[in-house]
């Protein structure tokens, strides 16, 4: 039998994919290339802002043509949205035979025959939901069963599932229940798997990465999980997303600027700048705490990447002037920008007043502009120093030179800037480079290169 996932969403999301996916395989499918070929179809979907809804349900619709006009013999539903909207699908697409929740996916394998055995024409009932305290401790024998869909020298580790900060605009801890750790030991002999298999980069996600270790052992061990993944031998980088500016502590700052495997590198998102702002979103920072915690980090020399919302209930022209001013300020390496939007069952759902959507795309579209100078000018910066780069592939040949993309520890995978840079000899994916930077343009920067460290 064949299965085809079409995983949508986040890189935690992709990681439950992975784990479906690894189960499968387990019991003997194979992996169908196109959905046209699949017997079963799987969509992982995302229910974090309506936007991700309304990409999801369009991603359900045309895979479900497959189930009535093609081979398809299940439709099976899993992730957020299926969590947060479980009857509207069961009631609105009846071709879909199985709705699985987040914390429903590791059935997918009893799901898939159940409904097999029945031929396809009856409707599968949408499993019943785990209740809060079976949430409390996550089954680590998945983990080890995951199969990794990045390219193979890059994969995403959760190292926490859930959430408790409860920022009055998010969906998150409705959907995915309270925050809870998984032991330092699973998480390492999880990576160990992984770089034998050849991943060298590995990349920490969770809701908030900087809070890791508090549930499971009363206080934050995130360095220490940092200290046991750079030990891997064959391991070159480990990445930090997702950390919150809030529980970002000084053991965790010292870690990440005196080990080598540590990229220099955080992920925070911050979301906005004003004090008022912040307040009305739940988030505990201010801006002065800001202020110091980015100075020390740039004093450091950690890159940074930051996420913000624009738009969000009573965020006055003045208010979003004052988080201009701090962008231009602070200069961040990497920056997203997202436009607030208006989620049911949210605090802020109901706050006064409610921007017009013009103006949250014009506040978002102004934003990105700015940082699209600011990245240059950073890349600009960087010209004539020697970098280390990862090389993520080819993407071309001019002259007799192959030439290649990756990645200095300043950069996420698919998600920042890359390095351009031709050679005659080939390089692997995972391979690392020096790399003279001799120029730079938007996000991305070119260069010659010095030698090779590895092959």
């Amino acid at each position: 039998m064949t299965i085809y996932l079409h995983s949508l969403g986040c890189d935690k999301n992709l990681v439950d994919s992975e784990i479906m996916l690894g189960l499968l395989y387990e019991v003997g499918y194979q992996s169908a290339s196109d959905p046209s070929l699949a017997d079963i179809i799987v969509v992982n979907t995302c229910g974090f802002i309506q936007e991700a809804v309304e990409e999801g349900i369009e991603a359900i619709l045309e895979l479900s043509a497959h189930k009535t006009e093609g081979s398809c013999k299940a439709l099976i539903v899993t992730g957020c949205m299926a969590q947060r909207y479980r009857d509207e699908i069961a009631a609105e697409i009846p071709e879909v035979n199985a709705i699985l929740g987040v914390n429903d996916f590791p059935q997918i394998v009893e799901t898939a025959a159940e409904i097999l055995t029945k031929a396809g024409h009856e409707a599968y009932p949408p499993n019943i939901q785990r209740s809060q305290q079976d949430l409390a401790v996550l089954d680590e024998k998945l983990f080890a069963k995951r199969a990794n869909t990045m390219p193979m020298h890059v994969a995403y580790i959760k190292i926490s599932e859930g959430c408790d900060n409860h920022c009055t605009y998010c969906t998150i801890p409705s959907i995915r229940g309270p925050y809870r750790d998984r032991p330092i030991e699973s998480i390492v002999s999880e990576c160990e798997c992984l770089v034998e298999g050849g991943v060298r980069e590995l990349v920490l996600v969770a809701q908030d990465t900087a809070r890791y270790g508090t549930a499971l052992y009363g206080k934050p061990r995130l360095h220490d999980l940092l200290k046991a993944l750079a030990a891997l031998k064959d391991l070159v980088w480990v990445r930090i997303m997702y950390a919150y500016p809030e529980h970002i502590y000084p053991e965790l700052i010292d870690t990440i600027a005196e080990y080598d495997k540590v990229c220099n590198y955080l992920d925070m998102p911050i979301q906005h700048s004003h004090d008022g702002v912040i307040t009305r979103m739940g988030r505990k920072s201010t801006n002065a705490g800001l202020r110091a915690l980015i100075a020390l980090l740039k004093e450091k020399g950690i890159a940074i990447r930051t996420t913000l919302i624009v738009g969000f209930p009573g965020e006055t022209e003045e208010a979003f002037e004052h988080l201009r001013d701090f962008i231009e300020e602070v200069c961040f390496d990497h920056m997203g920008v997202f436009a607030y939007s208006q989620e049911d069952g949210t605090p802020a759902a109901t706050m006064k007043p409610q921007i017009k959507a013009a103006i949250k795309k014009a506040r978002q579209e102004g934003l990105m502009t700015l940082q699209a100078h600011i990245a240059e000018k950073n890349g600009q910066a960087l010209v004539g120093q020697v970098l280390k780069v990862m090389v993520d592939g080819s993407v071309g040949e001019e002259d007799d030179q192959i030439i290649y993309s990756g990645r200095s520890q300043r950069d996420a995978y698919d998600i920042d800037g890359a390095v351009f840079f031709s050679s005659p000899m080939e390089w692997m994916s995972g391979d690392c480079v020096q790399v003279k930077i001799t120029k730079a343009k938007g996000y991305d920067m070119w260069g010659v290169i010095e030698r090779g460290e590895c092959h």
